[in-house]
C-alpha cells in the first residue's frame, strides 16, 4: 500500500510540476515532450541531491532569487544549458514514471495510468474518506494533464532507469 500511495503521489507531482513549469512558459499546461537520452536521464539522476538540498530550502512555494540561482547553478553542474532544460527534462521524466506501475514496471499511458489509480483508491477501503477525497481530488487534477507519451523510446530508457529515478525521486 505503501507503494501506491508514493506511486500515486509521484504521478501527481511530476504531472503538477511538469504542468506549473509549462504554465511558467507561457504554453497553458501543455508539456513540451522531447525525445530523452540516455545522458539527460543519468545526468537527472545525479542532479536530484543537489536538487533536493535547494528546493527543501524553498518556502510558500516561492523560490527566492538567490534559491533560483542555486537551482540554475546545480542545473549546470550536471551537464544541463540551465533551468529550462533541466524543467523541461523533469517534465517528460514525469510524464512517463508516471505511466508505471511500480509493482509490476508495467507501462500505460499516463492517462489510463491515473484512471487505474483512482479506481484502485476508490476501492481500497483502508484509506480514510478524508484522506481519499484529497487523493482523488489531486489525482483527477492530474488527470486533467495527462497526456500520452509521444516518444515511445522515452518509456524504454525510464524503465531501464525505472529503479534509480524511483530512489532518486524519493529522496526529495
Amino acid at each position: 500500500m505503501q507503494n501506491f500511495f508514493r506511486a500515486a503521489m509521484l504521478a501527481v507531482t511530476a504531472l503538477a510540476f511538469a504542468a506549473g513549469t509549462a504554465a511558467a512558459q507561457g504554453n497553458s499546461s501543455e508539456i513540451k515532450q522531447i525525445k530523452l537520452t540516455e545522458k539527460q536521464v543519468q545526468s537527472f539522476i545525479a542532479a536530484q541531491d543537489d536538487l533536493n538540498a535547494v528546493t527543501a530550502k524553498i518556502k510558500d512555494g516561492k523560490p527566492d532569487p538567490k534559491l533560483v540561482a542555486e537551482l540554475e547553478a546545480a542545473a549546470k553542474k550536471h551537464g544541463f544549458a540551465g533551468l529550462p532544460e533541466l524543467d523541461d527534462i523533469a517534465a517528460n521524466i514525469g510524464l512517463v514514471m508516471s505511466g508505471f506501475d511500480p509493482k509490476t514496471k508495467e507501462f500505460s499511458q499516463p492517462p489510463e495510468a491515473i484512471k487505474k489509480e483512482i479506481a484502485a483508491v476508490n476501492a481500497d477501503k483502508s484509506i480514510p474518506e478524508k484522506e481519499k477525497k484529497q487523493i482523488i481530488d489531486e489525482l483527477n487534477q492530474a488527470l486533467k494533464f495527462a497526456k500520452p507519451v509521444q516518444f515511445p523510446e522515452n518509456v524504454e530508457l525510464i524503465k531501464k532507469y525505472y529503479d534509480k529515478l524511483d530512489a532518486a525521486m524519493a529522496r526529495g
